[in-house]
């Protein structure tokens, strides 16, 4: 498989897309006035502690208190207490308690940002976690013995350089087939790192921002770039030298595939990347086959809606069903990681009488989810051919990102029609007549569509209206207003 990283830096944003055979599979967008906090750490201050919920609000110098809760706190073992058995909140916790967090989970909509102090530092290779004794390695790295050789290695070296500090410390997949001095590497200067926190930890008073995650260019070279990935792509000759630097001290070996792209066209357009992102915005999205899939994003959950559209198939409906919703599957893993979607997803496929097939379709659905870099968890099929799944979100979705709620629908996706908001006109003047003496009539200032409306199909209502209330009625357009706004001047 070929993999290509492509990075478009401007001074207002970077962004960054994840091309597998010439089709965009991942972007990722970071804009420098709001950059993303996921992985920061942070000196708090407990400001609330909430005893009902188990949880406290804490202070780190943001525009809204960020949220952690019990099961996310590090908290010394009491004699015969079991691993497992939280304490009350109010026992660890107490308002004015200075505290270092970190951020799991950016704010999203009117929720705080949501943190933990089981606090935990990437490197290319490893994960060092301060507070943690365990030695974990990646599960996507399938092998035995190499699992055997980077857990039995990790702790040799753990034991060795942070004899003081212990700690635990997870293997990733990147690890996989490197020698003991790239991990040597990777562990010094996680070790180091973790000293010049604990120094700052010290010093500062909270709240304060402690260790900053890396920004978005040089993260993705970290956390992306594998033995698959053939080339990286960088339009910004300034960017491209940082990440070069970056590279040689941190992720040795990748230099070679990271290449400044000169060109007059736009890197994305090269690759019709600003298409796929337009695409990545719409409610519909259109299969090979004709079939098509309606993708909504609400506060709760996300819903996935398959639809066998145009496709008429060869043979019998059932076929036509199994094949639509085969292909939907790599079609939603697809725009699952395009749109960054998490949560909880509903998967609605169509249904589907024979069991051999929703299995076909649950095991193509697993095997594209395997390539997701996203931790998620899936269902089996239903009788009504739902699948309930889960895909571990830490940062906005793609839309929440680059759009917001439209003020003439506030969010519904949709208006009312001319026509009801004609008949919600004539109940407003009735209750204005009854309410108030207009000398000379009533004005009503409304949208293009709705006025015309007025004055043509519902003119005859016009009129009986007019004869009821005993007063005249006019109109006037005015061009800002949206179809369901309008006024009742009273003349």
């Amino acid at each position: 498989m070929s993999e290509e990283l492509l990075i478009n830096v401007t001074p207002m944003e970077c962004r960054v897309a994840l091309v597998e055979n010439g089709v965009v599979q991942e972007l990722f967008v970071e804009r420098t006035a709001k950059r993303g906090l996921v992985g920061n750490i942070y000196k708090g201050k407990v400001v609330r502690v909430l005893p009902g919920m188990q949880a406290a609000f804490v202070e780190i110098g943001l525009s809204r208190t960020a949220f952690l809760h019990i099961s996310d706190i590090v908290w010394p073992k009491r004699e015969g207490e079991s691993p497992s058995e939280p304490p009350a909140i109010h026992e660890v916790l107490h308002e004015g308690q200075s505290l270092t967090v970190q951020v799991m989970k950016d704010m999203m909509g009117s929720k705080g940002a949501r943190l933990t102090t089981d606090l935990s530092i990437p490197s290319r290779y490893l994960v060092y976690m301060p507070y943690g004794e365990h030695i974990g390695v990646s599960q996507r790295i399938e092998s035995d013995d190499e699992r055997d050789r980077l857990k039995v290695l990790t702790r040799q070296l753990r034991d060795e350089i942070a004899s003081s500090l212990k700690g635990g410390v997870i293997v990733r997949t990147a690890a996989e087939g490197v020698s003991e001095a790239e991990l040597r590497h990777d562990m010094q200067f996680l070790i180091k790192l973790w000293k010049h926190i604990s120094d700052r930890k010290q010093r500062e008073s909270a709240p304060c921002l402690i260790y900053e995650e890396l920004p978005l260019y040089q993260r993705v070279i970290r956390d992306l770039v594998t033995p698959e990935i053939a080339k990286v792509l960088i339009d910004s000759r300034e960017t491209h030298t940082k990440v070069l630097e970056f590279a040689s001290g941190f992720v040795p070996g990748v230099e070679d595939r990271v290449e400044h792209y000169p060109g007059e066209r736009p890197l994305f357009d090269l690759y019709n990347i600003e298409e796929d992102l337009q695409k990545a915005l719409s409610r519909k999205v259109t299969l090979k086959s004709g079939g098509y899939l309606i993708i909504d994003q609400t506060e709760a959950m996300t819903t996935v809606d398959v639809n066998t559209g145009s496709f008429v198939g060869t043979r019998t409906l059932e076929d036509t069903v199994f094949k639509t919703n085969l292909e939907a599957t790599h079609a939603i893993c697809r725009q699952l990681r395009l749109r960054n979607l998490g949560g909880i997803i509903i998967i609605d496929f169509i249904d589907m009488q024979e069991d051999e097939h929703r299995m076909q379709v649950l095991k193509s659905l697993e095997k594209m989810l395997s390539r997701d870099h996203a931790k998620t968890k899936i269902t089996q099929v239903s009788e009504l051919g739902l699948v309930e799944m889960t895909r571990k979100r830490t940062r906005e979705s793609l839309e929440h990102l680059l759009c917001e709620t439209c003020p003439t629908c506030q969010g519904r996706s949709s208006v009312k029609t001319a026509e009801t908001v004609c008949y919600e006109i004539f109940r407003e003047i009735l209750r204005e007549a009854r309410a108030y003496d207009a000398a000379n009539g009533y004005m009503v200032v409304g949208n293009q569509k709705v006025v015309d409306r007025l004055l043509s199909e519902e003119s005859p209502a016009v009129a009986d209206l007019e004869l009821f209330i005993g007063k005249p009625i006019r109109f006037q357009v005015e061009s800002l207003y949206t179809q369901e706004q309008y006024d009742i001047v009273l003349l």
